[in-house]
């Protein structure tokens, strides 16, 4: 068992993976944002908002399940759909 949240920008790369994996863990396999199973899509309320690809990094799209978190504090929030993430970032500023 890890203690979460964490800082995301202290994280290696390696360990953004364990603690993404401790989220998907501790959240029964579900999204933190839409609650719907990470190893399937987004709900459709979700999936049907446009995301602006060139407002994020061109590896952003690559993964399909992402470590949420707050960009002011770095903290971890959770385990994420690719498309969820971006969803919170652009429309709610997460």
């Amino acid at each position: 068992m890890m203690k979460l949240p964490v800082n995301y920008n202290e994280l290696s790369v390696s360990e953004r993976r364990t603690v993404r994996e401790e989220y998907v863990r501790l959240q029964n396999g579900l999204c933190a944002y839409c609650g719907e199973p990470l190893s399937g899509e987004p709900r459709e309320d979700i999936r049907s908002k446009e995301i602006t690809e060139s407002l994020f990094p061109p590896s952003m799209f690559k993964y399909p399940v992402h470590l949420h978190h707050d960009h002011a504090t770095g903290m971890t929030l959770g385990a994420v759909h690719c498309h969820c993430n971006a969803v919170a970032w652009e429309y709610d500023g997460e």
